[in-house]
């Protein structure tokens, strides 16, 4: 039971999958809702002030390097459009701009793109671990809700 716990953790701290992977994955493993959701939660949010902190200064050290410069460099660039694109829309409401980002169950709009925008914008750490956690906390309900439901009907169907 540990290993299908470890898995969800893990899972949902991988860049691009995260909670939209862990989840469905916890579901269909049929672990406990609370449970699940809490471990996912928390995996994904872990790296949060890591990236927060480290993320933009090792992808500027690198984005110059011969092997992982054009990665590094693809990755600035795509938390820079982010978080170009957030605060146009948002204005003076970057905060739920940001919630809103992170919460919205697509690849590449989670806690790392998010966290890493937040850093480029210069927003501060408090208030955006924050909007990234409610952002987390809103990917998880979708995301749960969602996998619940097709899960759902796919036992009821065999």
């Amino acid at each position: 039971m540990l290993t299908k716990y470890l898995i969800v953790f893990f899972v949902a701290m991988v860049p691009l999958i995260e909670l939209r992977g862990a989840i469905p994955i916890a579901e269909a493993m049929n672990l406990p809702f609370v449970q699940y959701y809490i471990i996912a939660i928390l995996g994904n949010m872990l790296p949060v002030p890591v990236i927060y902190f480290f993320a933009r200064k090792v992808l500027i050290w690198g984005a110059d390097k011969p092997v992982i410069g054009k990665f590094f460099s693809w990755c600035l660039e795509k938390g820079e459009r982010g978080g170009k694109k957030l605060q146009e829309k948002a204005g003076r409401g970057l905060f739920v701009a940001l919630m809103i980002f992170v919460g919205i169950p697509l690849p590449g709009t989670g806690a790392w793109t998010g966290t890493l925008a937040a850093s480029i914008l210069d927003m501060d750490f408090k208030s955006s671990v924050i909007a990234v956690m409610l952002g987390v906390v809103l990917a998880g309900i979708i995301m749960a809700t969602a996998s619940a439901g097709v899960f759902g009907a796919l036992r009821v169907l065999f």
